[in-house]
């Protein structure tokens, strides 16, 4: 099936086929992202306006469109002589409540609801100190307007300037177009779910009887999330299996230098590690391409698994590539990696965008030849030029800060290069399978052993000067500390002190020469003086911005302050704070905050100061923050979906993975009665490229 199936042609015409939807509004809906009759049925209601007698008895806060007999108007002033909260009295079929309103010329409040004359209002009505009450309606109609039945009608959100009677209508008219497909859920699973028939799901889902029916958990709504996340997972499982069916290059090795570099090791592995390390050199030995994710907390040791992974490529007779982010993680690798390299007489170098000239040259035709075994780089590694003589292993790390693109291009520096793609940034399990569903999963979730707990406690910016009075008592005994600010220079709109200024305050407080500065505008050289001083102990406080995030390791600093921690995100003050507690000595982190702190900053922060463990951290940034705004930082890679809402269906993303891999397994070209379903789904959802893909072989 090369070409999108004939049945599904209705389904992808302009909305101007629609009854209701004419060019201005096709225009509007357009800026929406809705520009077809599949993307009008995939626009499901988010709400629901109930029809009601009176508004007493109802589950608040609602959407209630009501009767009211219009009653006295005033106007109150808010606290502070702010703007008027303007407030009309009104009365249903049981009781007197107001209708409150902001922002809003008096004048026409008086014509559109008229003391002594009865309006149907629509709007929320929640209670407020104990008092119900309507804000800011969003209709008022008069009663020859407002004919709607009692009931419940769906409400579209996000479609601004257009009618809600024309999404209706033109829903109705979508749901006429709808063709009979075959089923592309397994019958067992969709029974045992209770799932509707996927056009039923539709026609339930766009017709809403109760608030009960618009719950991620209703029958028609879930099954038409599962549809999506299936779809998403069937491509990321195609994704894979042509991956597999590559021929790759056997790195087989006998464990000689791994088993060198570990008897050497002034510690144990943890069971975590050997486990990792283990899926990985077994992948590594077969006959298709690897393509696995490590995804590890932060100090859980991963950089020494991946480099145990770099050593069976070597061993095998190949070289290895480990790709950072930075140059000063660069660096900082190249400190941490020299001596086990050494341990197992192998030859490593770095690759960066310093590297120029004489010295550049060199170092290409020493990888082009051979005579450097693992190479460690920044994206200079991506340019043309650099060749090696037989890569067996590609290692991405911090994977997010990296494109898909660029992962391809350094897997094709190779015959058929093994991908591991790694993050310190700890993601909750059904984002990971969204993020990551074409990968096999390697997990660290323990500490190596010695390491102790962070002690992280939370104080506001008016105790500024006590905290620097224990530091200073904390550096004249030989402690070593970072002060992270989140910005390099003053800015009057945010408020925020920045690094050079807390450079500054520090050295006059403190002995000049034993405070450093490191920030992302600095040059590189200077970074990495910096760096290396801290790092020999002449600095014992480092002022920096966000640069030390990941991956820097100084064992001795044992003192973690974040300035203005309010304004950073779960995800990177964990990240931060796993810059301490790396050495034997106890560490301890404090969250400097600004008065007054919200209620959603307060609640960061105490999570923050009661747990370590990073996959629970993850969780719970999601509960708060949601989805969205998780999308758009650390996890950019998600799909965004229109039906699925992966923080309510969670569940689904690991059951679809499991049903598309083993669908696969039993028909690989998608031919049989349910593959050609599931193909006809992925035109549906527009998954072009899994199509191809499958043409392709």
């Amino acid at each position: 099936m090369s070409r999108r199936p004939p049945s599904l042609s209705p389904l992808f015409s302009e909305l101007t086929r629609l009854e209701g939807i004419g060019n201005k509004t096709a225009q509007r809906l357009g800026a929406k992202g809705i520009t077809r009759v599949r993307d009008m049925l995939f626009t499901l209601p988010r709400a629901g306006i109930e029809h009601r007698r009176s508004v007493q008895g109802a589950a608040l806060p609602a959407t209630i469109t009501v009767e009211v007999l219009v009653g006295q108007h005033s106007t109150l002033r808010t606290q502070g002589g702010g703007k008027a909260r303007h407030q009309v009295m009104v009365q249903d079929a049981c009781m007197t409540f107001p209708i409150v309103f902001f922002n809003i010329n008096r004048r026409y409040l008086q014509r559109c609801l008229p003391p002594g004359e009865r309006r149907i209002v629509s709007g929320r009505v929640e209670l407020f100190n104990g008092m119900v009450r309507m804000v800011n309606p969003r209709e008022i109609l008069r009663l020859h307007e407002g004919r709607s039945p009692p009931g419940f009608a769906p409400l579209y959100e996000g479609t601004e300037g257009v009618p809600q009677k024309s999404m209706q209508r033109a829903s109705r008219a979508a749901l006429k177009l709808l063709p009979n497909l075959e089923e592309w859920i397994d019958p067992a699973q969709k029974h045992a779910a209770g799932w509707p028939d996927w056009q039923e799901a539709l026609r339930q889902a766009h017709n809403p009887k109760q608030a009960a029916d618009l719950a991620a958990t209703a029958p028609a709504r879930e099954r038409l999330a599962y549809d999506e996340i299936f779809a998403h997972q069937l491509t990321l499982a195609l994704v894979r299996h042509k991956l597999r069916r590559r021929a790759g290059v056997r790195s087989i090795a006998e464990g000689k230098l791994q088993e060198q570099v570990r008897t050497a090791l002034p510690f144990a592995l943890t069971a975590a590690q050997r486990l990792c390390i283990a899926e990985i050199t077994t992948d590594m030995a077969q006959p298709v391409r690897m393509n696995r994710l490590l995804q590890g907390d932060v100090g859980s040791g991963k950089t020494l698994v991946a480099f145990m992974a770099l050593l069976v490529a070597v061993e095998a007779g190949g070289q290895g590539v480990l790709m950072v982010p930075t140059d000063v993680l660069a660096q900082q690798h190249l400190h941490a990696l020299t001596p086990l390299a050494d341990m197992a007489e192998l030859r490593l170098d770095i690759l960066t965008g310093r590297d120029k000239g004489a010295g550049r040259k060199a170092k290409l035709a020493a990888l082009a030849a051979g005579k450097i075994d693992i190479l460690l780089g920044t994206h200079a590694v991506f340019q043309a030029d650099v060749q090696f003589a037989d890569l067996r292993l590609a290692v991405v790390d911090e994977q997010h800060k990296f494109g898909v693109r660029q992962r391809l291009r350094l897997g094709q520096k190779g015959r058929a290069v093994d991908l591991l793609v790694m993050t310190a940034t700890p993601i909750p399990r059904s984002l990971a399978l969204a993020q990551y569903g074409d990968m096999d999963v390697s997990i660290l979730n323990e500490k190596p052993p010695g390491r102790r707990p962070i002690r992280t406690a939370m104080t506001a910016m008016e105790h500024l000067t006590e905290v620097e009075s224990r530091l200073e008592a904390a550096i004249a005994r030989g402690a070593q500390a970072y002060w992270v600010c989140p910005l390099i220079e003053e800015s009057a709109h945010l408020q925020l002190t920045a690094a050079q200024e807390r450079f500054k305050r520090l050295c006059a407080r403190l002995d000049a020469n034993k405070v450093g500065l490191v920030h992302g505008r600095m040059m590189p050289h200077e970074k990495d003086a910096a760096m290396a001083r801290f790092h020999q102990g002449e600095i014992q406080v480092l002022v920096a911005t966000t640069a030390i995030e990941v991956g820097v390791d100084v064992p001795q600093a044992t003192i973690m302050i974040i300035e203005r921690a309010e304004m950073f995100g779960l995800a990177q003050l964990h990240q931060l704070r796993g810059r301490v507690g790396r050495g034997a000595a106890a560490s301890a982190c404090l969250l400097l905050y600004q008065n007054p702190l919200g209620a959603g900053g307060r609640r960061r922060l105490a999570l923050l100061c009661a747990t370590e463990d990073g996959f629970k951290i993850a969780q719970e940034d999601l509960a708060m923050r949601g989805l969205g705004d998780i999308i758009g930082t650390a996890q950019s890679g998600l799909p965004r979906f229109r039906i699925a809402d992966l923080q309510e269906q969670a569940p689904l993303m690991e059951v679809a993975q499991s049903d598309a891999r083993a669908l696969l397994a039993r028909d690989s070209d998608l031919t049989s009665r349910r593959g050609e379903a599931a193909r006809v789904l992925l035109w549906l959802m527009e998954q072009d490229q899994a199509l191809r893909m499958i043409s392709a072989g």
